[in-house]
C-alpha cells in the first residue's frame, strides 16, 4: 500500500513545484538586497560606458583617467548606500484600530546598530501603504523615531507584511532597497457620523430579563453605590460632596434598566458594494448615538451576538465586529435572543418582523421603511 507522497507526480506537479520553488528563493533574494537605476544613474552609466569606449578607442589617458574617476564614483556610491541601510533595527508601533477617512500614524524606532558609521536619508515604506516615512540621520549607535501618516477609504482588515528600507544616498545614482519582515494588522473601523432617524417609537424597549437585563454601570437608572471615578465616566455623575471629602473624584453608580437596550441587527445578505458599506455604517452610527446618549446597546450580526452593555468599550467592540462584516447573498439571516419586534434591522432591502427597518437602497440612498409596510 503507498502513500499518497510515494505516489507518482506528473510532470506538472514536478514543475509546478519548481516554479514555486524559484518564486520563494527569488523573494528571498529579492527582500535581501534590490538595487535599481534613478533617471540620473542611467544617465551616468551611460556616460561611463561611452568615455570607456572612447578611451579604449583613442588610447587617451585623459580619458582613462576619467573613466577611472567615473567607476570610482559608482562604486563609491553603491557602498555608501549599503551603509545606510545596513544594521538598521526597525520597530513599528501602530494603532489598533482607525475611522474610514482619518489619518492613520505609523511610528518606526528605528536603532542603528553600527559602530561608527551613521545611516542617512533612508525612506521607509510599507507595502500595500502610499506613504512612507522618512529618517534624516540616525547616529551610529543611536536610535530615532519616525511616523508616517495613511488613511483608508474603506473598512475591514488590512495586514501589515513588511516594511522597506530604501536609499538613494550620497549621490542619487541608485536606489538600493531591502525588506523587514514585520507581521501585522490594522482595524478600519467604520463612519459613525451618518445622519439616521429616531427609531420608531417603543422599538429598543424589551423586557427587563434575560440578557438584555444585565446589570452595569454608566446609564442612568435606579441609584446603587458610589465608586472611584475611572477614566471615560460621565463627569455629570460625579458625586461632589462625597469627593470633597474623599480628596478624590466619586461616582454615582446606578442600575442599568434593561427596558432602555437599543437591539441593532446587521443583515449581511446582499451583494458587497456602496451600498453594504452604507449599511455598515448606518450600524456604527446607531451604535454611536446610543453611547452618546448614555444608553446600553447589542449589535447582532450574522451568527455573532455582542452581548448588551455600554460606554466607548462596548462602541469599540462593535466597531471591530462591523469591520469585519462580510456581505454575501448566501449569509444568515440576523437571529438575535430577543424578539425582532424589539430590534432594529439594517440592510440592504426592507425584511419583514422587525420592529424598525432602516433599508439601504441599491444605489445606496437610505430608505426609511416600517416593518408594516
Amino acid at each position: 500500500m503507498t502513500s499518497d507522497d510515494d505516489a507518482p507526480k506528473s510532470p506538472f506537479d514536478t514543475a509546478r513545484r519548481a516554479v514555486s520553488t524559484l518564486r520563494k528563493t527569488w523573494a528571498r533574494i529579492r527582500a535581501w538586497r534590490r538595487i535599481r537605476f534613478t533617471s540620473g544613474g542611467v544617465a551616468f552609466t551611460l556616460g561611463t560606458v561611452a568615455v570607456g569606449f572612447a578611451a579604449m578607442n583613442t588610447g587617451n589617458n585623459l580619458l582613462y583617467l576619467l573613466l577611472g574617476a567615473m567607476l570610482g564614483f559608482i562604486a563609491v556610491s553603491g557602498w555608501l548606500s549599503e551603509q545606510a541601510i545596513r544594521g538598521l533595527r526597525v520597530e513599528r508601533r501602530a494603532p489598533r484600530a482607525v475611522t474610514v477617512g482619518l489619518d492613520m500614524r505609523l511610528t518606526y524606532e528605528v536603532t542603528n546598530e553600527k559602530r561608527r558609521l551613521p545611516s542617512l536619508a533612508v525612506e521607509l515604506l510599507e507595502q500595500g501603504l502610499p506613504e512612507s516615512a522618512f529618517l534624516v540621520h540616525v547616529p551610529a549607535g543611536g536610535h530615532t523615531t519616525t511616523k508616517s501618516v495613511n488613511s483608508f477609504v474603506r473598512r475591514g482588515i488590512y495586514p501589515l507584511g513588511s516594511v522597506t528600507l530604501s536609499t538613494g544616498f550620497p549621490f542619487g545614482l541608485f536606489r538600493k532597497e531591502r525588506d523587514i519582515h514585520m507581521p501585522g494588522e490594522i482595524t478600519v473601523w467604520p463612519r459613525t457620523d451618518r445622519a439616521v432617524r429616531e427609531p420608531a417609537p417603543g422599538v429598543g424597549r424589551i423586557p427587563s430579563t434575560g440578557m438584555s437585563a444585565r446589570g452595569a454601570a454608566g446609564s442612568r437608572g435606579e441609584y446603587r453605590s458610589l465608586r472611584d471615578y475611572r477614566v471615560g465616566d460621565d463627569s455629570r455623575d460625579i458625586h461632589w460632596k462625597s469627593s470633597a471629602r474623599l480628596r478624590g473624584p466619586v461616582i454615582r453608580e446606578y442600575e442599568r434598566d434593561g427596558a432602555e437596550t437599543t437591539w441593532i441587527c446587521l443583515d449581511l445578505r446582499g451583494e458587497p458594494g456602496e451600498a453594504a458599506e452604507v449599511a455598515v455604517e448606518v450600524a456604527a452610527s446607531l451604535a454611536s448615538r446610543a453611547v452618546s446618549q448614555h444608553r446600553p446597546f447589542a449589535l447582532v450580526v450574522g451568527d455573532d451576538v455582542l452581548e448588551p452593555a455600554d460606554g466607548m468599550g462596548q462602541l469599540e467592540r462593535a466597531l471591530d465586529v462591523l469591520a469585519r462584516a462580510d456581505f454575501s447573498p448566501d449569509a444568515p439571516p440576523p437571529s438575535p435572543p430577543v424578539s425582532p419586534s424589539n430590534c432594529i434591522l439594517v440592510g440592504i432591502d426592507a425584511r419583514p418582523g422587525f420592529g424598525d427597518t432602516l433599508a439601504v437602497g441599491r444605489r445606496a440612498r437610505l430608505v426609511h421603511k416600517d416593518a408594516d409596510e
